[in-house]
Formats: C-alpha cells, sequence, structure tokens
C-alpha cells in the first residue's frame, strides 16, 4: 500500500531519493558529516543571496524552535519587537517574545489582509522605542502572502531590524538578501525544500550576529555561540539531526536540477491554480482573495451543509490516499490544502476528485460557506 499523498504545508511528501538518503548511519563530529553539513550551509545561503554579508546557521530542532532562537539571540534584552500580526504564526512570535521577556507590540490585520507597510511605517513612527520588526512572509494558518520586499525597505528606512519568518515561503518564493534588507531569515529543512522536518536554519547577517554575543536566554537556542564554535570545529555543538541532514543534502541537490527557485515557484503556482479551479468547480469558496493567495496552501471555507463532518470529511479522503488541514481561522470554519512537496498538477486533480467523491458520500450537496 503506498503511503497518503500530504497535502500539507510540512511535514510534506518528500521524494523515494530524499527518502534512501537517510538510510546510512553517520558519524556527528565525522569530518564526512561536517562537509556535508558545511555543503548544506553554503547551498541555502546561497539560495538567499547571502553573498559575503550573511551566514547560514543550522540548529537542531523544527522551525520553530529557529524562529525562537533568533528572535532570543538577535533581540537584545532592552529591545522591542514590532509584530504585524495577521494568523496564527504571527501570533506564535508574540507568544515566544512574551516567553523570552521581549516587549513587543502586536499590529493587528484580518486574517485576509495583507500586512500595510504604510501601517507598519506610521507605527515605526509613533514609537522609537522600536528595534525591530518581525515579519512572516507566508503566514501559513491562511495560505496569504505579505508584501517582504516593501516591508523590509519600509523597516530599513526606518533604521529598524527586520527579522523574517519565512518557513512556508523560502525556496519557492523569490528573497534574496542582496537586494532586500533584513537581519535575519527563518525557514527549515521540511517546507519548500522538500526535505524532512528536524532542522531548522536562519540566514543572518554577518553583523547582527556578531553584535548578539550574551543575548540569548537559552544555551540550546543561541545561535551567536552556535556560529562561534562551528567556525572554530566544523561541527555542530551537540547531536545534530544527521539523518536529516543527509535528507536535506539530497533534497537540495534535487531542487538544483530542478532548475530551483524560478522552477519550484512555477511547479507550486501550477498545482495551487489547478486546486482552486478544481474546488471552484465543485462550489467551493477560497478565503482568501487570489492576488494575496501564495502558492503554498489554500484556505477554503468549509460547506455550510448539515451533512459535512471534519473529521469524517478528513477521514474518508485519507482513505482514498490524501491527506488535508484542518483549518486554523477562529472566525469561519475552514479547511486547508497544500501545494507543495513532490507533487504535480495530476496529483492535485486526482485529490479533488478524492474530495467529490467524499462529499458524495456523505451527501453533501451545498458547498456554500455558512453565513456569518
Amino acid at each position: 500500500m503506498n503511503d497518503p499523498v500530504l497535502l500539507t504545508p510540512g511535514p510534506l511528501t518528500t521524494s523515494a531519493a530524499t527518502k534512501q538518503a537517510m538510510l546510512r548511519d553517520w558519524g556527528s563530529w565525522d569530518g564526512a558529516f561536517n562537509e556535508l553539513t558545511a555543503s548544506v550551509c553554503r547551498d541555502i545561503a546561497e539560495i538567499a543571496g547571502a553573498g559575503e554579508t550573511h551566514v547560514c546557521v543550522p540548529l537542531q530542532g523544527r522551525g520553530t524552535f529557529s524562529v525562537e532562537a533568533a528572535l532570543g539571540t538577535l533581540v537584545p534584552k532592552d529591545g522591542k519587537v514590532l509584530v504585524p500580526n495577521n494568523g496564527a504564526y504571527c501570533q506564535r512570535i508574540l507568544r515566544i517574545l512574551d516567553y523570552l521577556g521581549r516587549p513587543a507590540v502586536a499590529l493587528d490585520f484580518r486574517e485576509d489582509e495583507p500586512a500595510d507597510p504604510a501601517c507598519i511605517d506610521a507605527a515605526l513612527a509613533a514609537d522609537p522605542a522600536i528595534t525591530h520588526v518581525a515579519q512572516v512572509h507566508c503566514e501559513t494558518g491562511t495560505g496569504i502572502l505579505n508584501p517582504l520586499p516593501e516591508i523590509a525597505y519600509t523597516v530599513a528606512r526606518r533604521g529598524r531590524r527586520l527579522i523574517v519568518d519565512a518557513m512556508s515561503s523560502f525556496g519557492a518564493i523569490p528573497i534574496d538578501a542582496q537586494s532586500m534588507p533584513f537581519d535575519a531569515l527563518i525557514a527549515a529543512s521540511g517546507k519548500c525544500l522538500e526535505g524532512v522536518p528536524g532542522m531548522g536554519f536562519v540566514v543572518v547577517r554577518r553583523e547582527a550576529l556578531a553584535a548578539a554575543a550574551g543575548n540569548c536566554h537559552s544555551l540550546a537556542m543561541d545561535l551567536h555561540d552556535q556560529w562561534i564554535y562551528m567556525q572554530k570545529t566544523g561541527q555542530w555543538r551537540f547531536t545534530p539531526p544527521t539523518h536529516v541532514v543527509a535528507a536535506l543534502r539530497a533534497a537540495i541537490d534535487q531542487y538544483r536540477e530542478e532548475g530551483g527557485q524560478p522552477a519550484r515557484l512555477a511547479r507550486y503556482a501550477e498545482n495551487c491554480a489547478t486546486l482552486v479551479a478544481g474546488m471552484r468547480a465543485l462550489g467551493f469558496q477560497t478565503f482568501l482573495a487570489d492576488a494575496v493567495q501564495a502558492p503554498i496552501i489554500v484556505t477554503f471555507h468549509a460547506p455550510a451543509d448539515a451533512a459535512y463532518d471534519f473529521k469524517i470529511f478528513y477521514r474518508k479522503v485519507r482513505e482514498k490516499g490524501f491527506i488535508l488541514y484542518p483549518g486554523k481561522l477562529t472566525t469561519v470554519e475552514t479547511f486547508r490544502v497544500g501545494c507543495i512537496g513532490v507533487i504535480g498538477a495530476a496529483t492535485i486533480r486526482q485529490a479533488v476528485a478524492a474530495i467529490e467523491a467524499t462529499f458524495a458520500e456523505m451527501g453533501v450537496t451545498n458547498f456554500a460557506p455558512d453565513k456569518q
């Protein structure tokens, strides 16, 4: 029996070659593994356009670990962070900052509204105590794409520092450190690079990292300490996720073979367009307007039909070979379908057919959302 296709924003469906790379064991201090780590970091830095100004610091754990590490390392204890907030992962940043004891202010937007650079500019002008802006690029809770280039320029013009959560965009949506000013960009192995979960990384401006000694609240999360140790020894400070690094090496090789960021974006965009067209043909409505929809994950309004039940819907679609994602909104009932991973438009069409068949089995005939 084949594994179900993961139509989720990570973990995601990976290739046979990526899975195969995890069948070898590695010594964590062995020279061959050290070179494997170095090669992965070099390639990530190159994808980000790091040049000589930025470096890639890897970290054990999932993406949220690296978000916390970046905030804890780069924001000084007397810093203050503005968080444009239009979704669940923006709210997670605010929660992390609260745990860290770093002052933060939320700049709230609707969940279907992109962060507005003009509003960010006004907030920075009004509060000179703000030292940093923490911006989610693609808010995975809805799939909305925030206008990162414009936000980056706004923050730079005000002389503040930008930390970007690019968890669900890096590798697919263009981000270039040489043309877009930021202090840190955070992502992870199990997203658009199509590796497996278990390793985060932060592409950091060298000057900002050098100035961050002593900031961090945690030894394990200290990116400055991690970077200094790796530069001296070539090794991770603590036991690394060896198999995850090997899988990411294989995934990046495939990424390059596919054609890099432009090709990855083109495939995801085709997946997204195929999904939206197919679901709208069935009568579903997307939560977001097309103009702000990232080709990563799409949120659909749940049908108002009394026969609809997400748990039954999920189970029946899974039995047909596809794993979907529940909604993450508090105001309306939704479900989400991912567009990323080692899949193409043909797989998306099969998923739409499975969704259609499932609703027929459930007796759902009204796909319009509940009027709220």
